[in-house]
């Protein structure tokens, strides 16, 4: 009875998400699905192993879990090394590195940290969670990055760049929440349009934090409407505190037509580095086809959560930035839902 009670449990659990409810408890799902799969997969073996009479129940609830587990697999497949990969290669017109990492407000490993910075020697370092303690720790690197952006707050929301070149257009923005900043900037390209970069660090839906992500989903879609305006290559990096095939971050993708350069290379789970078992790909870069990644790699761990992050990202040679894909009405329609959805939350 208690087998049955887990697989009919572990064969809905995975489609909350798509019931649209924006409370933490029906999206967690999204945020789980590889611990799912595994869960489903060991349930399923269980039932095998202890089932002896098939019945009609029985054998629906064997069916039922099958397609849960395919559901899933059709979800995070396109994620994994075996997928084909989206972020096509071409010649290189340039290219700059970034590192971007959420330290831990709390952790005090500074040190794994420079050194992690020292190792790849990024042209841009980003923090999350960085307050006035962590400040005073990177201040070390601003002798090779004099070009600084700093919010330090003690709400676990601060954010601070580092840059090797003068940064052009610089805002911080409050898109949502009032101390929820994120940072909007061009990097100068030599030779080349300006990369636009749009560093996000939104709250996730948790018991903990907000009750639902409708906060998170409208500082997405307005990163996104706000691409749309440009004509530039464009980089947006950060703490989503999303997966990469929920609904809302595959409609960001849709709108703005931009690549995730994990797509074919692996999962990059970069949340919690404390436990393996329990680890989701919360921290994402997405790019315009115009640009392409090249080398990606997760940093070690540094005390913090989370992994950093390190890429390179390329200019295409004699490629212009494309046009913004077109929208049904009722894509729009949600764009627009759920913006005012989260402005009204506040």
């Amino acid at each position: 009875m208690v087998l049955y009670i887990l697989m009919l449990f572990f064969i809905i659990s995975p489609f909350f998400p798509a019931m649209g409810n924006a409370h933490w408890f029906f999206r967690t799902a999204d945020f789980v699905r590889l611990q799912s799969i595994f869960i489903q997969t060991g349930l399923l073996l269980l039932f095998f192993y202890f089932e002896e009479n098939y019945t009609l129940f029985s054998w629906g609830l064997l069916v039922a879990m099958v397609f849960s587990i395919v559901y899933q697999l059709y979800k995070v497949f396109p994620y994994s090394s075996l997928f084909p990969r989206q972020s096509s290669h071409g010649d290189s017109d340039g290219y700059l590195s970034i590192l971007a990492g959420n330290v831990l407000q709390t952790n005090s490993c500074y040190p794994d940290f420079l050194n992690e910075i020292k190792r790849f020697n990024p042209d841009l370092v980003l923090t999350m969670e960085s307050n006035k303690d962590w400040e005073e720790c990177l201040s070390q690197i601003e002798t090779d990055y004099p070009f600084t952006v700093k919010i330090p707050l003690e709400n676990f929301y601060g954010m601070h760049l580092y840059s090797k070149k003068e940064l052009k257009h610089v805002e911080v923005k409050y898109q949502i929440e009032d101390d929820k900043p994120s940072i909007f900037f061009d990097f100068p390209m030599e030779g080349k349009p300006p990369i636009y970069f749009c560093c996000l660090h939104p709250a996730p839906p948790s018991p903990t934090e907000n009750e639902t992500s409708k906060e998170r989903d409208a500082e997405l879609m307005l990163t996104g409407k706000r691409i749309r305006e440009m004509d530039k290559p464009t980089v947006v990096c950060g703490d989503m505190n999303d997966v990469v095939w929920s609904r809302t971050t595959r409609l960001f993708k849709k709108m703005t037509g931009m690549i995730d350069p994990r797509v074919g290379r692996g999962f990059f789970s970069t949340y919690h580095a404390g436990y393996f078992f329990l680890r989701f790909p919360l921290d994402h870069l997405f790019h315009t086809r115009d640009l392409y990644v090249g080398k990606m790699t997760r940093s070690k761990n540094f005390g913090s959560d989370h992994f950093a992050m390190y890429y390179e990202i390329h200019h295409k040679k004699k490629v212009e930035t494309p046009k913004n894909p077109k929208l049904n009405g009722d894509e729009k329609k949600e764009i627009e839902g759920l913006v005012e959805d989260g402005k009204d939350n506040q």
